[in-house]
Formats: structure tokens, C-alpha cells, sequence
């Protein structure tokens, strides 16, 4: 929720003060356990051992990324629609997107530091992870965009953004599109059928949590600080002509004055 226009520090948040430091606590104590989790509880891979244990951070990290994007795209899209068109959702879009662009980068960096003990390589030109890669830089490219100044910035941005989330479906099914190495999805897959149970799922899932929660967290951090950087220049504007006013303001009694003791001379 958008803070009160009365609280000036609250104006520029998503969330009130004290949801997001519970949030921010909440989301550190869910990293904390996901690590017990994942190191201890969740018993290693019969093939994979030890190495499977990335799962529990590559695959959350893949799916928050898609999330983020997703988020970027609906705001992007409800910026464009008359109706709703608001510098909120602008706003909204940008920050997911930066979000989204250090999910993906962890994604790319933990699906290689996975990739080397289980395929002997740290990179293919392997399908998902070739389009994972091109999703980034086409990422990186909207945020570059959203750097550029002048008339019509946001709708630009929001053009680029729901064009560059086209490659989220394409990511998503190239396994199935596409021979490759990568494994099919182990949750969201044609069949729809989880292909882990027990300890390990409940790890899986939990680190989705925790990932979303850092997410929010982030995104309300991030969204504080673009509505607070779009206030300062307003305030700095506001504050020039306000100064130029007072200082046309504060001659005309001089020049006043020198009128009346000219003609009083006379």
C-alpha cells in the first residue's frame, strides 16, 4: 500500500515502516533456515549427491526471476492503459526489473557453478541457457532505456519491457522445445507432476519462500528509492523558482523607494 501524503517518509513506500522491517526480518530468518535446510535436513541426490544441493537456491531463484519480470510487465502494461496510467506503476516496473535482473544473474551464476560437477562444463550453448541469457541482457538493456531522459520515457520503457517478456515463456519451455541438456521442469512440466517428494520438496518449496520474501522486501526498498529520487528533483525545482520568485520579490520595495525620494528631491 501506498504511505500517507502526511508522512512525508511514508509517501514514497509500498509499504508502511514497520511491515517492511518485519518483512526484512522475516525474510532473513527464512534464508537462515533455508540453509539448514538445504546443507542438513534435505538428504543428497542419489546421482547428483552433494551437488543437487544448489537446487534449493538455482531453482528459487529461476522462478522469482520469472516473477519479477512478470510483475515488470504488468505494471508496464497498466501504465499504457489510459485508465490506470499512473507513475506508480512505472515505478513498480522498474524496480521489479532491476530485481529481476539479480535473479536471473544468480540463476545464470548458480546453474553454472551446478552445471560443472554434473555436466564436466561450466557453460553450453544449451537452449535454456542460452535464452536465460539473452533475458538478462534484455534486461539490462530496458534498465539502460529507463536512464535515458526526455518526453515519453515511460512509455517507451514500458513498450521495451512487455516486448522483452516474451522470452519468459521461451526460457520457461525450451526444454520441452528444444533437445537440451538442461533437465525437464521438475515441478511445472507437461505432465504437471512433481518429480520430488519428501524432505527435498519441502526444502524446494521453502526456498521459494524465502526468496519471495526478499523479493517484496527489495521491491519496496527499491520503490522507495526511485519515488525518492523523483521527489528530490521536484523539490530541487520547486525550490529554484521559489528562490528566483523571492529574490524578484525582494528588490521591488528598493526600487520603490528610490521612486519616492526622487520625486520628493524634486
Amino acid at each position: 500500500m501506498i504511505g500517507s501524503a502526511d508522512d512525508p517518509g511514508q509517501s514514497y513506500a509500498l509499504l508502511n515502516r514497520r511491515l517492511a522491517t518485519v518483512l526484512g526480518w522475516s525474510a532473513l530468518v527464512a534464508l537462515a533456515v533455508l540453509a539448514v535446510l538445504g546443507l542438513w535436513v534435505a538428504p543428497p541426490d542419489a546421482v547428483q549427491r552433494d551437488a543437487q544441493r544448489l537446487m534449493y537456491l538455482h531453482v528459487p531463484a529461476a522462478w522469482l526471476a520469472y516473477l519479477a519480470f512478470g510483475v515488470t510487465a504488468l505494471g508496464s502494461a497498466l501504465y499504457l492503459w489510459p485508465r490506470t496510467r499512473s507513475a506508480v506503476w512505472d515505478r513498480i516496473a522498474g524496480a521489479s526489473a532491476e530485481i529481476g535482473v539479480v535473479f536471473t544473474g544468480l540463476t545464470l551464476v548458480l546453474g553454472s557453478l551446478w552445471g560443472r560437477p554434473v555436466w564436466g562444463i561450466w557453460w553450453a550453448w544449451d537452449a535454456r541457457l542460452v535464452t536465460t541469457a539473452v533475458l538478462f541482457f534484455l534486461y539490462v538493456g530496458y534498465l539502460a532505456l529507463r536512464r535515458i531522459p526526455g518526453p515519453g520515457r515511460a512509455t517507451r520503457c514500458a513498450i521495451a519491457a512487455l516486448i522483452a517478456f516474451v522470452d519468459v515463456p521461451i526460457v520457461h519451455f525450451s526444454v520441452d522445445w528444444w533437445r537440451t541438456l538442461h533437465q525437464e521442469g521438475t515441478v511445472f512440466n507437461e505432465e504437471l507432476k512433481a518429480n520430488i517428494h519428501g524432505t527435498m520438496a519441502f526444502t524446494l518449496f521453502w526456498g521459494v519462500l524465502a526468496f519471495t520474501l526478499v523479493y517484496v522486501y527489495l521491491l519496496d526498498r527499491r520503490y522507495r528509492l526511485e519515488a525518492l529520487e523523483e521527489g528530490r528533483e521536484e523539490r530541487e525545482l520547486t525550490q529554484a523558482i521559489a528562490e528566483r520568485v523571492a529574490s524578484g520579490d525582494g528588490g521591488a520595495p528598493g526600487g520603490s523607494d528610490e521612486l519616492v525620494d526622487s520625486g520628493a528631491r524634486r
